[in-house]
């Protein structure tokens, strides 16, 4: 059921133009979705980032030193020590007054759940404050900071 327009027994022209139409119909479609969804998307809560400090380390005798290496093994103070270990001796200084932090210094090449695992371990002992032990970072002369 067409449409002819013209003699009825005239040939019919191929056409090998591409008909854009349906393009731009699209394209118009995308882009008032794009438009009425953008804002929405960039939307965000307002909060203020902390700022990159580079505060000396205050080595305290009382300070406990953890260190994790790229294998996972847990160093307290230079000696290997197991999970059941580092559990009983972080229970053993949380009740100590003033409570001494803990320093862990996790290897740049180890997985994040080898440290996860001791941040876990010194919040289940009740530890209230652990450091990040870090290289500071390296001025290019000449910029600001």
């Amino acid at each position: 059921m067409g449409m002819g327009v013209g003699p009825l027994d005239a040939e019919d022209e191929v056409v090998s133009a591409i008909n854009t139409t349906p393009l731009v119909d699209v394209m118009l479609v995308l882009l008032i979705i794009f438009l009425i969804t953008i804002p929405v998307v960039i939307q965000a809560t307002p909060v203020e980032l902390p700022k990159e400090t580079n505060q000396p380390t205050q080595t305290k005798p009382e300070n406990i030193n953890i260190a994790v290496n790229q294998d996972g093994d847990v160093f307290w103070n230079n000696e290997l020590i197991d999970d059941k270990k580092l559990l009983a001796r972080l229970k053993e200084i949380a009740v100590k007054q003033p409570q001494p932090e803990v320093h862990i210094r996790g290897d740049r090449n180890a997985r994040y759940e080898f440290v996860g695992k001791v941040v876990f371990t010194c919040q289940r002992a009740g530890i209230l404050k652990i450091g990040f032990i870090t290289e500071p970072p390296v001025r290019v002369a000449g910029t600001p900071g």
